[in-house]
């Protein structure tokens, strides 16, 4: 077992070897629960690493897995289960999409960024990453957002 995990939302993905990924309950932190398990029908053999990211509003893991190189699964779709897809952490319904062969086992995957912009827990922008020219916003240029210019008040919504 390799056993590396990564926590998205109220799921824990854990590369789980030859048996692929387990997926793990932990809305409750203190009593998780084996929610299920994605092979794949022998389709994964060798988890190594598994990380999470969403692209259009679907969520994907990409996995490891040391034999078959990186396998790219579609965990949440609202076109696929629009009627499982709504809440705040949907359950997962994992389906293989791609596999890339590697030239030697793959065994990790690298993260990539969250967000473009990172802010503080009352929403303060701290820093803009990854695009070329991306500054925050200054106080005039917020002002000029949120300020209609001949009342001096917030504009209307």
């Amino acid at each position: 077992m390799r056993e590396n995990v990564y926590v998205a939302r109220t799921y824990a993905y854990v590369a789980d070897g030859r048996f692929g990924v387990s997926i793990v309950d932990v809305e409750n932190p203190e009593k998780p629960h084996n929610d299920q398990v994605f092979g794949g029908n022998g389709q994964m053999n060798d988890a190594y690493d598994v990380k999470i990211g969403m692209v259009a509003g679907s969520a994907f893991a990409f996995v490891a897995d040391g034999v078959y190189g990186l396998r790219i699964w579609q965990i949440v779709s609202p076109w696929d289960d629009a009627a499982h897809f709504s809440g705040f952490s949907p359950r997962p319904t994992p389906k293989l999409i791609a596999t890339a062969h590697t030239r030697g086992p793959a065994l990790a995957i690298s993260k990539g960024i969250d967000r473009d912009r990172a802010v503080d827990e009352s929403g303060n922008q701290l820093a803009v990453f990854g695009r070329r020219g991306a500054r925050p916003l200054n106080r005039a240029e917020m002002r000029g957002l949120y300020i209609h210019s001949k009342t001096d008040s917030l504009t209307p919504s």
